[in-house]
Formats: structure tokens, sequence, C-alpha cells
């Protein structure tokens, strides 16, 4: 809303007024802002839910130290969506598609979330929300999320050919005058929604219409649409099943969301897309105000969230997160990147499949149920191996940050 405000002013001379022009200086007030709601309000509303005794209640698995956090306030996932939402209606523009989208998406999981957490706290029912609820609302948000995406205009991607380029059935020779002065002597075609990114090859579009032929044609959003929902769906529930130490799903986020700003920076950006031969997507600077948000909510909550954990996130936070990662990575066609970026999130859920699988496997099989894990997911394996819990909150850390910086580097390396 500012950035209205002061577009208003500049016609008044209003000093500072044109710093609002620039994405790099409202994606760091967003940035500074966000940290500024965490950590300021974020220990009002822990009070709050202490006084609402809005605190977990801890199942026994035998593990180290994990009684002792019986009690602590939960839902703590409502400081993270008001630390990235607040900060984005003040300083991104509204009108956007993406940053719509991305607001729609938050919104939407943080619901779900904070449903689940709701009927966990004050239904003393400690499943939740029941599984296939949450199926639905995830499917339901990619659906949105895959619709808009494939069919609004302003969604637009394109890519660099060389002069003597034939375009396909599916694209055309960009015509915006702006876009040709921009990229200089290049020349862009825009593509359809189909088109992704493909990691490590050059010239490394990647339409999906390839995985069906013709048979697409306008019909290709029944082929987009369940690839975007199988993503978010994985995404967000890896977020969840990660999110069993303090500290963890929060950090490792916080990681991915700032690996996630420069890919948005340099995709909404012609000349470092020309540079880096990536595909330039119009209008998608906004999103670096909004991932700016998200990495300062995650940092700022883990003011709290930190060994030992003064608040828990709980489903209200670690869906919207892993959503939100999803759904902004689809935006800018980076999508086939996180198995690399969110390889924390796969390792954990990967672990929880190959647990339960085998279990079941081997009981028909032996009569007996055997273990890959001594625990699953991931974390609690090692916890069970006597590994404190802020030494491997730091070790995923550490692996989350060789993953992100592989993956920005992957713009180069082809």
């Amino acid at each position: 809303m500012l950035v209205y405000l002061f577009d208003y002013l500049k016609d008044f001379n209003f000093p500072g007024s044109g710093l609002f022009d620039y994405v790099s200086f409202r994606a760091g007030m967003a940035l500074i802002l966000s940290l500024i709601i965490s950590v300021v309000f974020g220990k009002r509303i822990i009070r709050l839910l202490q006084k609402k005794q809005m605190g977990e209640t801890i199942r026994d698995l035998g593990l180290e130290g994990q009684m002792a956090k019986t009690g602590t306030p939960t839902m703590g996932g409502l400081i993270i969506l008001a630390a990235i939402l607040i900060p984005t209606l003040l300083f991104a523009k509204l009108h956007n598609i993406y940053v719509v989208t991305m607001v729609i998406a938050t919104l939407w999981l943080g619901a779900i979330g904070f449903i689940d957490d709701y009927i966990k706290v004050f239904k003393k029912n400690k499943k939740g929300l029941a599984g296939r609820f949450k199926v639905i609302g995830q499917i339901g948000v990619g659906i949105i999320v895959g619709s808009i995406l494939y069919f609004h205009p302003d969604v637009q991607v394109h890519k660099e050919v060389a002069q003597d380029y034939v375009p396909m059935a599916n694209e055309e020779i960009v015509t915006d005058l702006h876009l040709q002065e921009e990229g200089e002597s290049s020349q862009w075609v825009r593509t359809d929604a189909m088109t992704t990114t493909v990691p490590f090859i050059k010239h490394n579009e990647f339409n999906y219409n390839w995985l069906v032929g013709d048979w697409s044609g306008k019909y290709g959003w029944l082929l987009f649409i369940p690839i975007v929902i199988f993503i978010v769906i994985a995404v967000s529930n890896g977020a969840n099943m990660t999110d069993g130490l303090d500290g963890l799903a929060t950090g490792t986020s916080a990681i991915v969301g700032i690996a996630l700003a420069v890919l948005a920076y340099v995709s909404s950006n012609i000349r470092f897309a020309d540079y880096l031969d990536v595909m330039y997507i119009p209008f998608a600077e906004e999103m670096v105000i909004f991932i700016a948000a998200f990495v300062g909510a995650c940092i700022g909550f883990l003011w709290f969230n930190s060994y030992p954990a003064q608040v828990f996130m709980g489903d209200t936070g670690s869906l919207a997160l892993g959503g939100i990662i999803a759904v902004f990575a689809i935006a800018i066609r980076k999508e086939l990147l996180i198995p690399v970026l969110c390889g924390v999130f796969l390792v954990e859920n990967l672990s929880v499949v190959l647990q339960v699988g085998w279990f079941k496997i081997t009981k028909r099989r032996y009569g007996e149920g055997r273990r890959v894990f001594l625990m699953a997911p991931l974390h609690h394996h090692y916890q069970k191996k006597g590994l404190h819990e802020a030494k491997i909150v730091a070790r995923f850390w550490i692996i989350g940050i060789l993953l992100a910086v592989f993956t920005i580097v992957t713009l180069k390396l082809r």
C-alpha cells in the first residue's frame, strides 16, 4: 500500500519517495519489518497463547528431553503469517498477480494448519484434522494456484532464442518494444505456462507438453494443475514432517527462502536472465518483496523457536511454510530444483515413507514388522542414537546451506 502512497507523493517531489521504485529497497524494508514484527509482537502473542493455555500435548516417544516440552505454547505459526503478510501488504504492489497468488496460498494453507492446531489444542484431539481433509485443502490451493499460473494473462514466460529461431505453435516472438530495448540485441520468445527450467543443462527450457505430445493442446492445464497439486502436497507435508525439533523447520525454511530470493531476482531482471541464460519472467520482481518478508519472519521466529523453544509453530506455520516454498518455486519456474533445494524436507519425507512401507512389507512377509530407522522422521533417528537436539538441528542447517548454495550455483553449472 505504501508503494501507491509514495508514487502519489512523487508528483509533489516528496523527499525519498523515489526509493519505492526500487525492488531492493522495498525488499530490505520488508525484511526489517518482518523481523520487528516477529521479535517485538511475537513475544506478546506467546504471552497470549500461554494465557489461553494453548500448550502442546506431548506424546511420550522415549526421546531425551521430550516431555520437558509439554505445555510449550503452540500455534506460533500465527506470528510467522503476520510477519509475512503485513510487510507484503505494505511494500509490494498488490495488483501484481504473483503477489496475489502468494497471499492466497499463504492464507489458505495457514487456515488449514490453524484448524488442525485448533482441534488438537481446544478439542484435545491429538490427531487433529483428519488427513483426508488436509489433502483436500492442499488440492484446493493447488487448483487455484495452478489455474492462475496457467490462465492469467499477466503470467508470462520468455526465453532467449537465436535470431533465426522459428517459433513453435505454442510460442510467439516478443513484440513488446520495451522488452526488446531492455534486452538490447537479444531476441526473446514468449512461450506458454507449461514451460519450466531444467537444471544442469544448457538451453534448459522444458515444456511439460512433451510428456503427452500433441494430446495436450489447449487442454494443457489438465496436466499442469495436477503437477502443481503434487508439488504443493509434497513440499508442505515435507515441511510438516521436518517440524519436530526446535528451530529445524524454521531455520531450514529461511535458508531455502534466501536461495529462492536470488532465483526470483535473476529471473525477473532481463539483464541477469540474458547473462545467465535463464527464462525471463516479467512482473516477478514483486515476489522478491514477498520472499524477503518470508525470510525475515522465519529468522525472527527463530528468536523464540530455537532450542530450547519458547513456542512451536504448529501446523499453522509448517504447512504454510512448505506450501509457500512450493508455490514460489513453481511461479518462478524452478520447481525441478525443489529436490535439491528442499533436500532436507525430501529426506525427512522419504524416511517416513520408507519406514512405514518397509514395516508393512516385512509384517506381511515375516509376521513381524521391521524398521529401517530407529525412528522416523529422520531427525528422531539421530535422537535415538544419542545426538543432542541442538547438534542435529545445526547439522541439518549446514546441509541446507550447502544445498542452497549448490542450487544457486546451478545457474552457471551447465
